[in-house]
C-alpha cells in the first residue's frame, strides 16, 4: 500500500496560497523537473479540497500535465461543485476518503492537496509524509501549511538525512527593486 503524503510548494513564512487561495504568487519560482516527473510516478490518486477545486478546477493542472491516476475533491457540497470527467466528488468523513484514496492508487502513494484536510489527517495519526517545497518568498498572508492555534507542536522526523532532528538550512537574500529616478 502507498503512502499518503501531504505535497506543497509553500513560502518561506508557511503559506501555501494566497488570501484569494491563488498560486499565482509561484509565477515566480521554477520547477525542479526531475522531482515534478518523481512524484508524478509515485502517485497513483490526489485527494483535494473544495477551495482549492474551485480556485482552479482542472485536472491537468496537477504535475504540470503529468499526472495519471484518479483526482477526489472532498466537500460538503458536491452539488453545486464544477464537475469535471475524472473527478469523484466525495462526501464522506476524511478517514474514508483516505480508504477510497488509497484503494484507488493501487498500491501507489496518495497525494493531499489541502491545508484543511492535512491538518485532520495530522490530527489523527493518518498521515505517512509531509513533502514540502519551499519557494523563495515572503507571503505575509494566505493559507497556512499548519494552522492549529493553541494546539500542541507536532514534531516531525526528517527522512533525508541520517539525524531526523536535524533543522533544514536554507539562504535567500531579499530582491532589491531598482527605482527609477
Amino acid at each position: 500500500m502507498g503512502n499518503v503524503r501531504v505535497h506543497f510548494s509553500m513560502s518561506l513564512d508557511g503559506f501555501v496560497a494566497d488570501p484569494g487561495n491563488g498560486f499565482g504568487w509561484l509565477a515566480h519560482t521554477t520547477d525542479q523537473p526531475e522531482l515534478v516527473n518523481s512524484y508524478a510516478e509515485r502517485t497513483g490518486a490526489i485527494l483535494g479540497g473544495r477551495k482549492g477545486w474551485d480556485q482552479m478546477p482542472d485536472p491537468s493542472a496537477a504535475y504540470n500535465g503529468q499526472f495519471v491516476g484518479k483526482l477526489f475533491i472532498l466537500t460538503h457540497h458536491p452539488e453545486d461543485a464544477t464537475p469535471h470527467d475524472g473527478v469523484t466528488f466525495l462526501t464522506c468523513d476524511v478517514a474514508e476518503a483516505v480508504r477510497i484514496g488509497l484503494e484507488a492508487a493501487d498500491g501507489k502513494d496518495l497525494e493531499v492537496f489541502s491545508p484543511t484536510i492535512a491538518r485532520q489527517l495530522i490530527e489523527r495519526g493518518l498521515l505517512d509524509e509531509i513533502a514540502l517545497h519551499i519557494a523563495p518568498v515572503l507571503l505575509g498572508d494566505g493559507l497556512r501549511l499548519y494552522d492549529n492555534p493553541g494546539g500542541a507542536p507536532i514534531h516531525l522526523h526528517r527522512l533525508d538525512t541520517a539525524d531526523a532532528h536535524s533543522e533544514v538550512d536554507v539562504r535567500y537574500r531579499p530582491v532589491r527593486e531598482t527605482i527609477s529616478p
